[in-house]
């Protein structure tokens, strides 16, 4: 039985056994947070989402925001120009060729971005666990509630528009093809595919905890998306702001 019918055997197996079956929930050396009076939905999530957001955006440091003007020299801004690049570019026959040599330039700040990202994730969550899957889905429900985002008004640990997970992908697909960890984010964008599907259908703010997505919905979300190839992805994201079907 191969690994997509494995998949779609039963909702169980879907959300249990998603990427490699057996793998760990998480990491064990780092089991301990501190509490956070008005936080809701899960903690280990809530805490990798607040980390996250910290390393690549709020309290980013002096090398990586020199990497992100990189990419506004060469791109015209940060993050939305090289998705918009992707959608002109995918659209031609020259694809993926084209896309890959608009980013060949962006190879170095490409590399520290993928380093920060994946540092964060394999500090809270072996690849392919069971909880790296949850955190996914939760983040596109929009159930972890953070009290510790107030002062940004984004206390829900969610996406702040669907076109952001586009942006999301755009630049796991350039890591990729200029051979940057590519078979880690060859694992992880059917992920972002996944919390995206999830985010159209529960349509999620970032100020107000959503009452979470049947878990029926889910498991269907994840047969549907979390099988797929890069090649389909590539047309799954060329449709917006929502997946094909559920706008």
């Amino acid at each position: 039985m191969d690994r997509r019918t494995l998949l779609r055997a039963s909702t169980a197996t879907v959300v249990t056994g998603l990427l490699l079956p057996g793998v760990a929930y998480a990491n064990p050396s780092y089991q301990s947070f501190p509490d956070v009076p008005g936080m809701l939905g899960d903690r280990r999530a809530n805490e990798f989402w607040y980390e996250y957001d910290n390393a690549v955006m709020f309290t980013s440091t002096a090398e990586l925001e020199a990497a992100y003007q990189q990419i506004r020299d060469h791109t015209g801004g940060f993050p939305y120009p090289l998705m918009e690049k992707w959608f002109q570019l995918v659209a031609t026959p020259e694809y993926p060729r084209n896309f890959a040599e608009y980013v060949a330039p962006l190879r170095d700040p490409l590399r520290l971005i993928s380093r920060t990202q994946l540092d964060v994730i394999d500090k809270f969550y072996r690849p392919g666990s069971r909880g790296l899957v949850d955190a996914f889905s939760y983040f596109g429900q929009g159930v972890l509630f953070d009290p510790r985002r107030a002062e940004a008004k984004a206390e829900v640990h969610t996406m702040d528009g669907a076109y952001a997970y586009h942006a999301w992908y755009v630049y796991q697909r350039a890591m990729m093809m200029l051979g940057i960890d590519a078979a880690r984010w060859a694992r992880i964008s059917p992920l972002v595919a996944f919390s995206w599907a999830v985010f159209a259908v529960a349509r999620p703010n970032t100020r107000t905890v959503s009452p979470a997505l049947p878990h029926s919905t889910v498991a269907r979300l994840a047969a549907q998306w979390l099988p797929k190839s890069i090649r389909q992805l590539d047309q799954d994201f060329r449709t917006g702001p929502y997946p094909a079907g559920t706008n």
